[in-house]
């Protein structure tokens, strides 16, 4: 479609600083083109290590950090390590769409956790302790949240580490969107006390450092975990792309000021998307971490599909309906404002357009 404005896309509009992108044209000058370590470059695991401690997370880069082909491979990779056919995954809803099916391509059941958005979209203790049952493994969290940007706090999390801890719960914390909180600090469930020793974290470049393409991620894990997944790691993907380990090693080094500049601009928009859609009469909770917005669409009288595919016929706005992300994501949709000012006021325009229609 022509003149379409995408508040779909799950990534950052900006694009990789540009000393990051020198970095692996460097790399590839010197001749950086062959394989690394399975568990990859060494100078970059430390710097990984070094870059967690600002999380209060301490691994050792030898033996505890893998880099892997983004955060999506980590997510796999962490599941396949620790999963028997049969043990049962949690997943709190809405929840990212690649979670349930690689739970089930690595033998899992699923079990979904309803959250609700007059909680903000965060996972309690006793919703966590009434879903649990015998065969309950893993807990996969993801905070800030995606898709409706809800953070846990120490609190909640200290709630959540408890249940975890008394049935022995593993965890497999998704953590690609811990820089962009707006506000607050990010806390790391795996720096809680008791946590550490099992708790998987994922992370990687693409959403602070604006490197989607680079394919570039990592987990961290305790060292028997880990050596799991790098045994699988090294059978499937043999190591990450040189070239972008190399960039994401600059990036590390050298791209807080870029970061932060990135932040600062999506928090400015935020607040604008928050206030444009509770100005056009959409319920809104207001996002505290990543990069997208949750409103709640119910006062249309259509479903969050039929919103979606309306309001792109119609309006030529194209945002995701809630229900992809799990059945607590009825009735709203994501609209992610990793997208210009000019644009995010456009579309806005149009959407209320298309309500008053």
């Amino acid at each position: 479609m022509d003149d379409v404005i995408s508040l779909g896309v799950g990534e950052p509009d900006f694009v990789t600083p540009w000393h990051v992108r020198e970095a692996c044209f460097y790399a590839l000058e010197r001749g950086y083109t062959t394989y690394t370590a399975n568990a990859g470059l060494p100078a970059l695991r430390e710097a990984i290590a070094q870059y967690l401690e600002t999380f209060d997370l301490s691994y050792d880069p030898k033996d505890e950090v893998l880099v892997t082909v983004g955060g999506s491979e980590a997510i796999d990779l962490a599941l396949r390590a620790v999963i028997q056919p049969g043990d049962e995954v949690l997943i709190p809803e809405p929840a990212y769409v690649s979670y349930e099916p690689c739970a089930i391509l690595a033998g899992a059941t699923v079990k979904k956790i309803a959250t609700h958005a007059m909680d903000q979209f965060r996972l309690t203790e006793d919703a966590l302790r009434a879903a649990l049952t015998k065969r309950s493994k893993v807990l996969i969290l993801c905070a800030p949240n995606n898709p409706t940007g809800a953070i846990l706090d120490r609190a909640a999390l200290a709630q959540i580490a408890s249940v975890a801890i008394a049935h022995d719960l593993l965890v497999i914390s998704d953590e690609i969107y811990a820089e962009l909180t707006y506000g607050v600090r990010h806390v790391s469930i795996a720096s809680l006390p008791g946590m550490k020793e099992r708790t998987i974290v994922i992370s990687g470049m693409s959403k602070a450092y604006a490197m989607t393409g680079w394919r570039i991620g990592y987990a961290t894990a305790p060292r028997d975990v880990l050596a799991a997944m790098v045994k699988i790691h090294q059978y499937t993907m043999l190591c990450a792309p040189i070239m972008g380990q190399m960039a994401a090693l600059e990036a590390l080094r050298n791209g807080e000021r870029e970061r932060q500049a990135m932040v600062e601009q999506y928090d400015q928009r935020r607040r604008f998307v928050v206030k444009r859609l509770r100005e056009i009469g959409l319920a809104c909770h207001e996002p505290q971490g990543a990069f997208y917005a949750f409103p709640d669409i119910r006062a249309s009288g259509l479903s969050s599909e039929a919103f979606a595919e309306q309001l792109l016929k119609v309006e030529r706005v194209a945002v995701v309906p809630g229900a992809v992300f799990g059945p607590s994501g009825e009735g709203f949709v994501r609209c992610s404002y990793a997208t210009s000012l000019a644009q995010l006021e456009r579309a806005f325009e149009r959407m209320d357009r298309f309500l008053n229609s």
